[in-house]
């Protein structure tokens, strides 16, 4: 009984750090971040999201020398993997795929 509830919370643990730890490999990954004196207004450049894992429920980002880089303006806390980030890419996906 001892081992299951062990396994049990072991488990839950890991679940709940998975998240922060996807998020603090998108912030490892930012290439550059210049925030604006005396504003949450930050200017930012990372790589784009991996079309592959745009529809997933973990999404990765793509190599920082891939040369597909997003200029983002905006709120320094913004998460280049989060939900506002991957619905704008999934629409820039589907528009170029409407224009070819």
């Amino acid at each position: 009984m001892k081992i299951k509830k062990t396994i049990l919370s072991a488990v839950f643990v890991l679940g709940a750090m998975g998240p922060s730890v996807a998020s603090a490999d998108a912030a490892a990954s930012v290439a550059s971040k210049d925030a604006f004196t005396g504003s949450s207004y930050c200017h930012m450049k990372f790589p784009a999201i991996r079309e592959q894992t745009l529809g997933t429920a973990h999404p990765v980002l793509k190599e920082t020398d891939s040369g597909d880089i997003i200029d983002f303006y905006g709120p320094c806390s913004h998460d280049p993997l989060g939900k506002d980030e991957i619905q704008s890419q999934v629409l820039q996906v589907q528009h170029r795929r409407g224009r070819d």
